[in-house]
C-alpha cells in the first residue's frame, strides 16, 4: 500500500515557527508585534507564517476596535481540533480523538472576564463559565464604562437554558483588591486600560466584537455567543474541568 500524502494540517504545523504561532494564539488572541517578540524572530517572517496559517483557514484576523492600525489574529480552536482528529484518523482508524475519562477533582478556579459596558460579552461569558462548568469554576465579570444587560444578551442566554436573572453590570474597580487565577480581556479597548490585579494572574486577551455597536441585531448577539461557547468550552478543556 501506497502510505497517504501528510494531512494539511501536520505540513502546516510541522514548521517550528508556525508551531510557536499556534502555540501562542491557542491561550491568547496576539498583534504582530506581539508575536515578534514571544518568538524572537523578525517581523517579516513572522509575518509570512501568520499569513500561511490565514490561507490554511487555521487563524483569524479582526482589526482592533481600539486602534484600528492594529489587528488581533486568533487561532480557531474548533477547526484545529477537527483537522487533529482527521490527521489522527488518516494515519491510523483507532487514533480518534475521545472524551478524557475517570474521575478528576481540579483544585477550584477563579477568573474575571472584562469588556467595556459589562452589557453582553463579559456578563455572557461569566454566565456560560459558570454553566458548563458546574460552578466549579467561579466566574465574575466587570466593564469599565458598565451599562445595564442587554436584552438580546439575555435572550441569548436564555436560549442557551441560562437564566441571567442576577446579572448585574459591574465597575472593575470593585475587584481591584481581588485575585483571580485568570483574567480575560474579551475587548480590545479594555485590553488598554486593564489594571493589574494581585497575586499575578494568568492574563488572556479575546478579540470578540462588541455586537451592541452598530446596528446590535440579535444574530450579532448569537454570533458573539457562538463564539463564547467555543471559546469558553476549550478553556474550560484545559483548566481539567
Amino acid at each position: 500500500m501506497t502510505p497517504p500524502e501528510p494531512p494539511p494540517f501536520v505540513r502546516m504545523a510541522a514548521d517550528p515557527l508556525r508551531w510557536r504561532l499556534l502555540w501562542e494564539l491557542a491561550r491568547s488572541d496576539r498583534r504582530v508585534r506581539e508575536l515578534v517578540t514571544l518568538s524572537g524572530q523578525p517581523q517579516n517572517l513572522v509575518s509570512y507564517h501568520l499569513g500561511r496559517l490565514r490561507t490554511s483557514g487555521l487563524v483569524g484576523a479582526r482589526r482592533s476596535s481600539f486602534d484600528g492600525r492594529d489587528v488581533y489574529y486568533h487561532l480557531d480552536l474548533a477547526r484545529c481540533a477537527q483537522s487533529l482528529v482527521a490527521a489522527g484518523t488518516t494515519l491510523h482508524p483507532g487514533l480518534r480523538l475521545e472524551p478524557a475519562t475517570g474521575p478528576r477533582d481540579p483544585a477550584p478556579c477563579t477568573v474575571l472576564f472584562l469588556c467595556t459596558g459589562n452589557s453582553a460579552r463579559s456578563q455572557a461569558a461569566e454566565a456560560l463559565t459558570t454553566a458548563r462548568s458546574g460552578g466549579r469554576v467561579h466566574a465574575f465579570s466587570a466593564g469599565s464604562h458598565p451599562k445595564p444587560l442587554h436584552p438580546h444578551a439575555a435572550r441569548v442566554l436564555a436560549a442557551r437554558g441560562i437564566e441571567p436573572d442576577g446579572l448585574r453590570p459591574k465597575h472593575l474597580s470593585v475587584f481591584a483588591e481581588r485575585r483571580f487565577d485568570y483574567v480575560i480581556t474579551l475587548c480590545d479597548r479594555v485590553r488598554e486600560v486593564c489594571p493589574q490585579f494581585p497575586g499575578d494572574p494568568g492574563y488572556l486577551h479575546w478579540s470578540i466584537p462588541d455586537p451592541a455597536a452598530g446596528g446590535a441585531t440579535y444574530p450579532e448577539f448569537e454570533q458573539m455567543a457562538a463564539e463564547l461557547e467555543t471559546r469558553t468550552g476549550f478553556w474550560l478543556s484545559a483548566q481539567e474541568v
